[in-house]
């Protein structure tokens, strides 16, 4: 897909009919990437293994600010990946957004509640904040909400059961596969990439 232009706040692609669960949160986007839109509840159960679901969380959240430290010098052109596009601030605001929904759901099915339906724009929708430049305030404010959420993340788990991560209340994936499919949001992060790597598309080099 070649973009010649953007618009602002405009719907880039439909939003996959792939769900990441049947409670009807995110699912995978066309790109490949966790995303949200569909309620079908068709993607494939993430397959869960030996890792701390909690130290993956954090992991990811540090790999996502390690790559916007350099998106200071981004110029202003989003950059593609399969059929959306990305700036910095919507990769924050995805990775944020993502982590943010199934931390509701969790929360929800612990207390016997019924979760959210799914209203994101997700990253069918470019927005014009998004495409505001990204500044060094700008990485501080990412740190510090990015940050904390992984620790509110990585609290939760740890105060759960094994039994609890495996069989977990309510209807939908385990919490311990919730974990392993939010560890998965530093594809934003990615699809923006490292802006000091000489390779970039954009790069002068």
């Amino acid at each position: 897909m070649t973009e010649t232009k953007h618009t602002p706040a405009t719907s880039e692609a439909a939003d996959s009919p792939m769900l990441c669960g049947p409670d009807g949160g995110f699912d995978i986007g066309p790109d490949g990437g966790p995303d949200s839109g569909s309620d079908d509840g068709s993607a494939e159960t993430p397959a869960t293994d030996e890792r701390d679901p909690a130290q993956l969380l954090t992991a990811m959240v540090d790999h996502v600010l390690a790559l916007a430290a350099t998106w200071t010098a981004w110029d202003g052109r989003p950059v593609p990946a399969g059929d959306r596009l990305y700036t910095p601030h919507k990769a924050i605001r995805r990775v944020a957004d993502h982590m943010v929904d199934h931390l509701a759901e969790m929360e929800a099915r612990l207390a016997g509640e019924e979760t959210q339906p799914d209203r994101w724009h997700a990253s069918a929708t470019t927005t014009a904040a998004d495409l505001a430049p990204f500044t060094g305030a700008d990485l501080d404010e990412a740190r510090s909400r990015l940050t904390r959420l992984a620790r509110i993340w990585a609290n939760r788990l740890d105060a759960l059961t094994p039994d609890e991560l495996d069989h977990s209340a309510g209807t939908g994936w385990t919490f311990r596969q919730l974990a392993l499919h939010v560890s998965e949001s530093d594809y934003y992060a990615e699809s923006v990439g490292d802006l000091t790597a000489p390779l970039h598309p954009f790069s002068s080099e």
